[in-house]
């Protein structure tokens, strides 16, 4: 896949684009606070490779610092940029909601959360890499999919925090799989990586299996 610039107001960011003339599906990748966008390439890179017609785009910025003591505000304001973000290139690329994923690492990874909670189906799946809710969410998203992915050495975001994340969205009955590595900390490891690609190879929605 190349790798070009991208130019909307006020977002840089690094972009994969497989040439397709209607690439599905859209990955969006959030980095960590502090980070960038060059440390989400790998996944990028790794996401391309797996869904040959894809789009992925790696946003530089969307992710700010939450501090012990922020207010709400805070983390509104962000969720407010990613979802108008998302709304762009949903337009830009003519993506359904339902076709477009969402990846944090993370700061990132609670930032996506958020979203989720917000607003739910923006984006069909979530992948939430080392990362935790911050609120919870008072009830399951019914159009968003949630694929949480930890490792059990984490010292940043302890896995028992991602592990109760879980256990309250399985109680409020969300489509929504855990995964821990047995041996990682805080990482953005390629066995997560490669986790995360097959459960969006393998993994029907719940709320596809309610149809039948």
């Amino acid at each position: 896949m190349s790798t070009l610039p991208m130019n909307p107001p006020a977002v840089a960011s690094i972009e994969l684009l497989s040439g397709a003339a209607s690439p599905r599906p859209l990955f969006v990748l959030l980095h960590d606070a502090g980070g960038s966008a060059l440390d989400m390439l790998e996944l990028g890179n790794r996401l391309g490779d797996a869904f040959a017609e894809s789009a992925v785009l790696i946003p530089e910025g969307l992710t700010g610092p939450l501090k012990a003591g922020d207010n709400d505000g805070a983390l509104a304001g962000q969720v407010k940029a990613l979802a108008d973000f998302l709304r762009l290139q949903q337009q830009r690329f003519g993506v359904l909601q339902s076709d477009t994923a969402l990846a944090g690492f993370g700061a990132g990874a609670t930032l996506a959360l958020a979203l989720s909670d917000a607003h739910d189906g923006l984006v069909g799946r979530v992948l939430a890499f080392g990362g935790c809710y911050a609120v919870w969410p008072a009830k399951a998203p019914a159009l968003t999919t949630l694929h949480l992915l930890h490792g059990q050495n984490d010292a940043v975001v302890p896995v028992a925090r991602t592990r109760q994340d879980f256990a309250h969205l399985m109680e409020l009955g969300a489509d929504a799989t855990l995964d821990v590595a047995s041996t990682l900390g805080h990482e953005l490891h390629p066995a997560l990586m490669d986790q995360a690609v097959t459960r969006l190879q393998t993994c029907v929605p719940l709320r596809f299996w309610k149809t039948l």
